[in-house]
């Protein structure tokens, strides 16, 4: 089981590093000659404090050796990275924030499932799986700490 942790910690961890810089060094962010040059900094900032966090956050993932209990560092950095994600969605209205930029943004994801035809945002589609790979991590971390 602590393998699998491993993995799914590596897989949540580059899912809040390796995904935001790849989707946003380019022109749908970093680069948006739509955004103000402040909110292009933001975006830079940002990204580049998750990938540093990250490499912390791989760095006890892989050394923890058989000491699991340091494995909750980076299941909670996770957690915190999407909860964020998922509060700045869901909190949109209060502060007129939008998924999708109309002019550069990254375009919806279209799905065809069975014959269903639906396109979801992105970020939507991105995010969600790995949520649920980082909360299905937590829970093994802490099985593996005795916690469940």
């Amino acid at each position: 089981m602590l393998i699998t942790a491993q993995i799914l910690l590596t897989i949540a961890t580059l899912g809040y590093s390796a995904i935001p810089s790849f989707f946003d060094f380019n022109s749908t962010h970093a680069t948006n000659p739509s955004w103000t040059g402040h909110a292009r900094y933001h975006v830079v900032w940002q990204v580049t404090t998750f990938d540093y966090i990250a490499v912390m956050a791989l760095f006890l993932i892989w050394t923890a050796g058989t000491d699991v209990r340091q494995l909750w560092v980076p299941a909670f950095l996770a957690l915190f990275a999407y909860g964020g994600f998922w509060t700045a969605n869901f909190t949109r209205p209060m502060y007129k924030g939008v998924l999708q930029d109309e002019v550069n943004g990254v375009p919806e994801f279209h799905y065809n499932i069975f014959g269903w035809k639906f396109s979801v945002d992105a970020n939507i589609s991105l995010f969600t799986p790995i949520t649920i790979i980082t909360l299905v991590a937590l829970w093994m971390v802490a099985k593996l700490n005795g916690v469940v």
